[in-house]
């Protein structure tokens, strides 16, 4: 009864219930968009690209586009483009001065670099279309082009990749103003979620009709998997409260000696990195199999085995690894512990122990590295723990996706950040939100 009254209280509020239907709306064209082909292929011949994609890395593409990938869709390439512009203009911001003094400009900075990320995300695009339709070229069999696979053809495609990656961002980014959650991320998710029905019903039917452990095994691994989802939560929900004490102000304007305010807290997430130490860790992963594909000598070949194999150990030892080494990397360019200093003792803010400016941000560096320790071993975790079930339990490959890694996470955190949002907008109508108790406010006109 009490979802449903929250259901109901949603619906009530005008500007929330357009938000969310006008979300639901522009992800519905990009899930029709992903079922468009590119014009001169013949979509009954896209079975050899299917089968390509069910596993390895380019399963792993085909997951977060949605199936548009393996479709030979006008979104194939989607939003990724766009987001591997984004890390690189943020990684570039520790290093180029230009971008360190827009990220300090506010809202007129954070533009500027939106439209250098813009700008960044079509160069990519047209690196990685000629790309996608040559791999089209060498999986398609030659009647799949109806047009034939002319220099035309590749121009053409490569420009509707292009506008199709650039609609996706607009996409997201109309989501994120007049819609609910961040609309890249809700892009995201919804092509993860997409493969989802399929992946469950190819594992039940192998469970079921080929005797393959039956409806038990399929409740283990449901309750398996619901358990992984909470550990993610907790992961991404987690935090360290460091007591913060605040002198109070005189009417003066000054602080009164020996007398406090309140006391507050400075949260410090357990994974203050979220998944990009992941995204930064199948990136890298790539690099091993281009070069091995350099050469034909046989530990080349074995490489290019092993590092295509994402169940595979020695895989996962080096993506876990990596894992590790990035969230302690991106952690510490993201998480300003000197700025937090400063910012707390022009403030009049300390911490009970602990001198203000230089002892206090090392005090904040030394937990952050003690936490990010245990937050980074249990992402890389989560992380390869597709390939723990893949080898003790024998699910299919495209279900045992879904029991961790980037898909897991990125479902977990879009769905908390998109819930946290509409009980903001709760929060503003009810005196309890989504709380146990309190009575609701009359509405506001």
């Amino acid at each position: 009864m009490k979802f449903i009254n929250t259901i109901k209280n949603i619906w009530k509020i005008e500007e929330l219930k357009n938000r969310i239907l006008v979300t639901l709306g522009l992800l519905l064209v990009y899930r029709f968009g992903a079922q468009v082909v590119l014009p001169g292929i013949d979509a009954a011949q896209l079975s050899n690209l299917a089968s390509q994609t069910d596993s390895g890395l380019l399963g792993l593409l085909n997951a977060f586009t949605g199936g548009a990938f393996s479709n030979a869709s006008v979104f194939a390439l989607g939003i990724m483009p766009y987001i591997s512009a984004s890390i690189v203009v943020q990684l570039m911001g520790i290093a180029i001065p230009y971008l360190q003094k827009l990220q300090k400009e506010g809202e007129s900075g954070r533009k500027k670099i939106n439209q250098i990320t813009r700008w960044l995300t079509i160069a990519i695009t047209l690196v990685q279309g000629p790309g996608y339709i040559y791999n089209l070229f060498a999986t398609l069999p030659g009647e799949a082009f109806m047009l034939g696979d002319n220099i035309t053809f590749v121009v053409s495609s490569v420009i509707i990749l292009t506008t199709g990656t650039i609609f996706a961002m607009w996409l997201g980014e109309k989501i994120t103003d007049k819609g609910i959650g961040n609309g890249i991320s809700l892009l995201i998710m919804v092509g993860i979620i997409a493969t989802l029905p399929q992946a469950f019903i190819q594992e039940f039917a192998s469970r079921v009709f080929e005797s393959n452990g039956g409806l038990v095994m399929i409740l283990i691994e449901l309750v398996i998997w619901f358990a992984i989802i909470m550990a993610s939560v907790m992961l991404v929900m987690a935090v360290r409260q460091i007591p913060v004490q605040y002198a109070r102000r005189s009417a003066s304007g000054g602080y009164e000696k020996n007398v406090f305010g309140s006391r507050q807290y400075i949260p410090l997430k357990l994974n203050a990195s979220g998944v990009m130490p992941i995204i930064f860790a199948q990136a890298i992963m790539f690099i091993p199999v281009a070069v091995a594909g350099l050469s034909d000598s046989d530990t080349a070949q074995g490489v290019t085995a092993a590092f295509q194999n994402i169940f595979g150990f020695w895989y996962n030892l080096v993506f876990a690894i990596l894992i590790i080494i990035f969230t302690y990397f991106y952690t510490a360019i993201t998480v300003p512990t000197n700025k937090m200093a400063d910012d707390l003792k022009r403030s009049g803010g300390f911490i009970p122990g602990i001198r203000p400016g230089t002892e206090t941000a090392e005090y904040l560096d030394r937990i952050m590295s003690q936490i990010t320790l245990p937050g980074s071993i249990f992402l890389a975790l989560i992380a390869v723990f597709p390939a723990i079930v893949f080898s003790l339990l024998g699910v299919q490959q495209s279900w045992a996706l879904f029991f961790g890694g980037t898909s897991l996470l990125i479902m977990v955190g879009v769905a908390i950040d998109t819930m946290q949002q509409v009980n903001s907008y709760l929060l503003n109508r009810h005196y309890d939100g989504l709380m146990k108790t309190g009575k609701n406010r009359k509405a506001v006109a």
